[in-house]
This record gives C-alpha cells, structure tokens and sequence, in this order.
C-alpha cells in the first residue's frame, strides 16, 4: 500500500570492527578506476562486512567514497582524499519464497548470474562486464546490450537498504512510497521530518538515461537512490526480481558494407523483435540485443589480429559488423529456429552470418571476445600513446543516446566531426537501443583536447535530436560529462539536485564532486528539459 512517507532505521547487525587501512602499499590498488584519471589519493579504506559496520564508517568519516569493482569509466570511482568504504564483503546471497533474490551491495554480476543459472532463472539487465558489483549497478542505473528487450537496472529493482550520511538506514519497497502531489518525498528519521523537493526539469524518454538525480512526478521513492552514484546514499542490500526461465540465446555476426543498408536491416529487426514480443509463441525474430562496430572498429580487430586468432572472417570492405543476440523458443531446433533470421539476411543480401547456437560455448565467448576486442584494443592505443608520447593524455570518449531513427544522422555527424578535426576516433555500442561509444584515438594532447570538444558537440547534437549525451555510464567526476549534464538540465536543474543532496547530505559527506560539484556556479546555462 502506498503512502508519503519513508520511515528511517537505527542500523541492525553485528558491528564487526573492521580495519582502517591506511597503509600506502595496501591503498594503491584502489586509487583509479576504469577511467584510469590519473591523481587519486585516498585518507583510508573500510571493507564492512555488516549494515552497521557501513554505518559506523560513515559517521566516523568527514568524506566516504563508496566503491564496488571500481569500474566506473567516469572517474566517480577514483577517490579524492575520502575514506574508502569497499562493499567488497557484503556478501549475501538468498533466494527469497517468491523467486526474487536478494543480494549483499558487493555480489557481482557474474555471481548473480551463475546462481540463478544453477534454477535456470535470469537477471536480465546485465551490462556488458559482468565483474561489476550490483551496489555499483544500482549506483548508476546500469544498462547493457540487452536493454533492448529487457530495460535498465531500475526496472528490475524492488527493494533497496540505504545507510545515509547520518548513519540511519532507509529501507526502500518499490510502490511503497511515492511523491506527493506537491512534488515531494517525505522521509522522517526520528522526531526529524525530512522534506524533499523533486526537481522539476523533464528527464528525455529514452530507453536508458543515466544523469543525474531521477525525477518524474508523483515518483518512487526508491528511484531517487537508484542512479544517484552513491551521492544520496550507500546501497548495502539490493532485491532483484528476475525471470525464472531462461531463454536459450543464440548469437550471430555479419559484416555489411554499405552503412545504410546495415541501419535498414538494424531497424527491420528491431520492428520484427517488438512484432515477435506483441504475439508470444509465433514464430518470429526475437532479439534481445543488436551490436555494432564501425568501420575503424573492425579495422582495429584486423590490425590486432584477433579476427585471424578467433577464426572469424571480417569482410575487409566491411563498414558496420553486427552481433545480434537472439532469444530462441524452447524446444525448437537452432537451424529452425534461426530461419528467419536468415530468411530477413538474404532479403539484404548479407553473405552467411556466422552463428553461436546456445550450446556451443566456445563459439559463443569467440564472438563475444571479438566484440570485446574493440574497447581493448582502442585502451591499448591510449596506453601506448600515453607512455610513449604524452603521459597527460587520457581516454576521451562519449556515451550518446538518440531515438532510433535519428541513428543515421548521428553516425554522419559523428563523421563529419572527427574529418573536421583530423582526428582518429572509433565508435561502437548497443545500436538497437540508438546508444553508443564514439571513442577518439589522440596522437597527442592537442588531438585529446580537440576530441573533448568533439564529445561535447556529439552531446549537444543528441540533445538536439531528442537523445542524451549521458546514457549508461552516468556522469562521475568527468568534467565533459559534467558540462553536459548543466547544458542538458540547465543551472537551475543542477541546483535543484544540490538541494535533494543538501537535506539527505547536509555536511556534504557522500561521493562530494561526483555528479556537479558543490559550489554554485555563475549561470550560464538556460534549462533545456523544463
């Protein structure tokens, strides 16, 4: 039953004591994520293992950064000086009466996975590294490849434990409590009645946005903490509900040469996807997920020889490759089942796709080490151009999102704008939600420079197109990303998250700096999404 109000909790559990670690050798490993921004330092690290060991920590920390995996690619795992609270040992795993899971903030993915494997049941919206913890997921609303069919991590949330900058503990149903009809959720932590105002600027509908602080009227509770990136709060306990069958899912890679040939057989399996999901048991085309590699991202696997170690023929005309995941109906043979698939192929006439059927295992990671093959390779390239040209030069990459059919148009900007330029950039992602990577390849610091002014001309045209320049990855400590958040929600929208944080956090304390700084800013930005 729903009502206004969220009521908050003394912290329960044993209090294990765990060490301050402070040693430098010991903290090193934990002083960059993903992102690899260099700088990190940090006071000391905590590794709870109980609700109230993350609540003593908190309290008696002037600054906490909570980290899972670290696999962050916006710096918001990369500390500043805070003390570490690693949910690392918050471990629980519990198969709850009604086919949910409950799951400790530092089980990861891969973890979750192969336990409801074990019962044939699935957690759906799993991103495309699975070593990622489901604290960090929640943290920023997490999406992957198959958000497609399946959507974000939001979604299949139901219930959360919360530790706040106090120390008190939220306990979050879903449906349990919703804004009130003046826009605001109520908290009331003892004899102290927590106000707080959701802000008022419009979030684009899109099939996965992650910037900033959620917002919708007369929303849940529960979704202000998910996607927050630790600022609001500390996840330690997450119920997931899951599906309890598991669908057999085949993979299949093609090579097109022509761009909008690729986009015009992108879209037809979208429409034959969202046909066969309206008419359950017909037989029809049931994607889950469509990948894509750009021309310079295909030509990175050649050069690195992997398509010539993993035994798959990459067309050397090839402008676009797809991985398409295929969610098969049971009791059907793989051929049979993937007819159509073939049938809509020789349509576009598209050589062969090379097919991973569910049971081949070793077929199956090849095609995914392929696709995998690309971010490795473009780090690789980050690396070496680091160590051997510029140690200042750092990954510089986007994460746009645009409806699918303003696709085209974007991948012809992004064109346009590295030609421009003179810049070498690479771009891949999950085409069949209209989100992708662009990824530029700096030669020296000026190129990287010129790069992050390209990313924030990628943001601005997906905002023009009715997309975001933020989708999965959130927004961190990146400036561009930060940049991007203020153009997309305006001066007065960052605000209106500064004053969320300020009633949860009012001494600052949670992950400062991650998402808009603390400091209020000169306007300069009018709001877009009001």
């Amino acid at each position: 039953m729903s009502s206004d109000l969220v009521h908050g909790r003394a912290p329960s559990g044993p209090f294990t004591q765990p060490e301050s670690i402070t040693d430098p050798d010991r903290l090193a490993s934990y002083l960059d994520d993903a992102a690899h921004v260099p700088g990190g330092y940090a006071a000391a690290l905590v590794e709870p293992r109980s609700e109230r060991d993350v609540s003593e920590a908190v309290q008696r920390a002037t600054r906490v950064l909570a980290i899972g995996a670290q696999s962050s690619l916006t710096g918001g795992a990369t500390p500043r000086g805070e003390t570490l609270i690693s949910t690392a040992r918050l471990r629980t795993i519990v198969d709850l009466a009604d086919g949910r899971l409950r799951v400790g903030a530092g089980v990861t993915l891969a973890e979750i996975d192969a336990h409801l494997a074990r019962r044939g049941a699935l957690y759906p919206p799993l991103p495309t590294w699975h070593g990622a913890t489901i604290g960090g997921a929640v943290a920023t609303n997490a999406a992957g490849a198959a958000t497609f069919k399946y959507g974000t991590t939001r979604a299949w949330v139901d219930e959360l434990t919360i530790v706040l900058a106090s120390g008190d503990v939220l306990d979050l149903r879903r449906g349990e409590a919703r804004a009130d009809e003046q826009g605001t959720l109520v908290v009331q932590l003892g004899s102290q009645t927590l106000k707080i105002p959701v802000p008022s600027y419009r979030m684009p509908d899109l099939p996965k946005v992650s910037a900033g602080y959620y917002a919708r009227p007369g929303m849940d509770a529960i979704d202000l903490f998910i996607g927050a990136e630790g600022t609001l709060g500390i996840v330690t306990e997450a119920t997931l509900r899951v599906r309890t069958t598991r669908p057999a899912t085949a993979l299949a890679f093609v090579t097109l040469t022509d761009r909008k040939v690729a986009l015009e057989l992108v879209g037809r399996l979208r429409n034959a996807a969202m046909q066969s999901w309206r008419t359950p048991g017909a037989r029809g085309i049931d994607v889950s997920a469509i990948e894509h590699m750009d021309a310079r991202s295909l030509a990175i696997i050649r050069e690195d020889g992997v398509d010539m170690r993993l035994g798959v023929e990459i067309d050397a005309g090839g402008v676009m490759g797809l991985l398409v995941a295929l969610d098969l109906p049971s009791a059907t043979a793989v051929d049979e089942a993937c007819a159509p698939l073939a049938a809509m192929l020789q349509e576009f006439d598209v050589p062969d796709a090379i097919v991973a059927a569910p049971d081949d295992h070793a077929a199956i990671e090849r095609l995914l080490a392929l696709r995998e093959a690309v971010p490795l390779g473009v780090n690789q390239r980050i690396g070496r151009a680091r160590r051997d040209i510029d140690p200042r030069i750092e990954k510089t990459a986007a994460d746009i999102i645009v409806p699918f059919e303003r696709f085209g148009e974007m991948q012809a900007l992004f064109d346009e704008e590295l030609q421009s330029r003179g810049l070498d950039g690479a771009v891949w992602g999950h085409i069949s939600d209209g989100n992708v990577h662009p990824n530029i390849l700096p030669r020296s610091v000026a190129e990287m420079e010129s790069g992050r002014d390209a990313v924030l001309a990628f943001g601005r045209a997906a905002m023009r197109m009715g997309g975001s320049p933020l989708a999965e990855h959130g927004v961190g400590r990146n400036e561009t990303k930060q940049k991007l958040l203020r153009e997309m929600y305006g001066d007065d929208g960052i605000e209106e998250m500064r004053a969320v944080k300020r009633i949860l956090d009012p001494d600052w304390k949670l992950g400062s700096g991650v998402i808009f700084s603390r400091v209020h800013l000169r306007k300069q930005h009018p709001q877009r999404n009001r």
